[in-house]
């Protein structure tokens, strides 16, 4: 939940509780302890952890495990195609907790040396689009939608602008790049499943040591 809908969440409850709690015998002291609760919460969240407290949370609960496999799939997917188009991948990160120790505020990311150029040539430029779009053809693959890939779709968007190339080709080739990415990752799935494994194992969450730590 982000730090706005969060406040705004927060907000909302302290107003129901103002106008319902006198009703249900909740004293005015009580609500007033739980607004305060409430909004220093958001406060320390906002302060230390950038907003993603209640990521951190979720992923630390017996449920978070789903999600950071989910992130695990979608940074998979961008290693193996990188791989496989000769760009070398110089970190990954899982989980928010993760990102965090990066500073960084998401809750996945995997990270390229920047092209050398601005203005890159086509061919370097499908590279590109495959390797950006595999997170989000990875989650395609596993889960059947994907959810994640809005920062890989603007910097990919980026790259084509710069380009040079009309708006019609650079469409047509980013859905070229995403069909061949596609088909890679289906033929390549059971290595997809395993690099996840590998990448969730490495995950650190609140509460527990991960593999790479230990």
């Amino acid at each position: 939940m982000t730090s706005p809908l969060a406040a705004g969440v927060a907000v909302a409850v302290i107003t129901l509780l103002a106008v319902v709690g006198p009703l249900l015998g909740l004293s005015t002291a009580w609500i007033a302890l739980l607004a305060a609760t409430a909004l220093g919460a958001l406060t320390v969240d906002a302060a230390s952890f950038s907003g993603r407290g209640g990521h951190l949370l979720a992923e630390a609960l017996p449920g978070g495990e789903g999600r950071l496999r989910r992130i695990a799939v979608h940074e998979a997917g961008h290693v193996l195609v990188a791989a496989e188009q000769g760009l070398p991948v110089r970190r990954v990160l899982v989980g928010s907790l993760a990102c965090l120790r990066a500073g960084q505020a998401v809750g996945g990311s995997t990270e390229f040396d920047p092209p050398e150029h601005a203005k890159l040539p086509l061919e370097e430029l499908r590279r590109w689009s495959r390797v950006l779009q595999a997170g989000m053809a990875a989650e395609q693959v596993i889960y059947g939608a994907s959810v994640g890939g809005a920062d890989d779709r603007a910097l990919l968007g980026r790259m084509w602008g710069l380009s040079g190339h009309d708006v019609a080709t650079a469409q047509r080739e980013q859905r070229r790049a995403r069909r061949e990415t596609d088909q890679l990752l289906r033929r390549r799935q059971q290595e997809l499943e395993a690099e996840a494994a590998r990448l969730l194992a490495e995950a650190p969450r609140l509460g527990r040591v991960s593999l790479q730590e230990a």
